[in-house]
């Protein structure tokens, strides 16, 4: 057995419910072992919220949607044109106490950027920074909220399918050892354009702050 977050859409100032599931684990690390517990997590979140309908957002889904919002295929545009990956960028943006940001990531694969061993070896994360502008690390996961966001926006033909889900999980997301899920930026962004503020909080970074801060996230 193992125990794994599923995250919902919430129509009031929470924007993102975190709920923990207790589902049967598959061992293993094929694609099919994952798309087993993902359908295990499933299968006991559903029982429990019938009334739901989740997502599993990884390149491990069975759906063509879930595998498109994975921040490793997920697309953002910078200023110079260039289409990089969210998972890219994130890691690009990183200021560490001795070193960074490195912006030769910005040209590498997700897996790449990823595992760049300076990310393990420069130290605590000071801060974001990306085309000049410095973005804070607390709240920890916030920078990587606000990219997601903003990169999904950017992709009409996968935000507005995403709207019929109000759950949403990610198979490969681990409490333990990581801290950023795109299964809850998912979860924020159809939270935040059902509520009527998704533009509000795209166009300003202090008032996504705000209302982020005053959630459950």
């Amino acid at each position: 057995m193992a125990v794994r977050p599923v995250f919902m859409v919430s129509l009031d100032q929470r924007i993102c419910i975190r709920e923990n599931i207790e589902f049967e684990f598959f061992n293993g690390f094929s694609d099919q072992q994952k798309k087993r517990c993902i359908r295990s997590l499933h299968k006991e979140f559903l029982e429990k919220y019938s009334d739901r309908k989740v997502l599993e957002i990884s390149s491990k889904s069975e759906e063509e949607l879930g595998v498109a919002l994975s921040a490793f295929q997920l697309k953002m545009k910078l200023g110079d044109g260039r289409e990089v990956s969210v998972e890219s960028a994130f890691q690009a943006s990183k200021v560490f106490e001795r070193g960074g940001p490195y912006v030769d990531l910005l040209n590498a694969s997700s897996k790449a950027a990823k595992k760049d061993e300076r990310l393990k070896n420069s130290g605590k994360i000071l801060a974001f920074q990306l085309e000049g502008e410095r973005y804070a690390a607390e709240p920890k996961t916030f920078f990587y909220q606000w990219l997601y966001l903003h990169a999904l926006h950017l992709h009409p033909e996968l935000a507005e399918p995403l709207m019929a889900y109000d759950a949403f999980t990610d198979i490969v997301f681990h409490p333990q050892k990581s801290i950023n899920c795109q299964a809850e930026a998912a979860a924020v962004y159809v939270s935040l354009k059902k509520q009527g503020l998704l533009e509000k909080a795209l166009d300003d970074q202090t008032y996504f702050k705000k209302i982020y801060g005053s959630s459950s996230i």
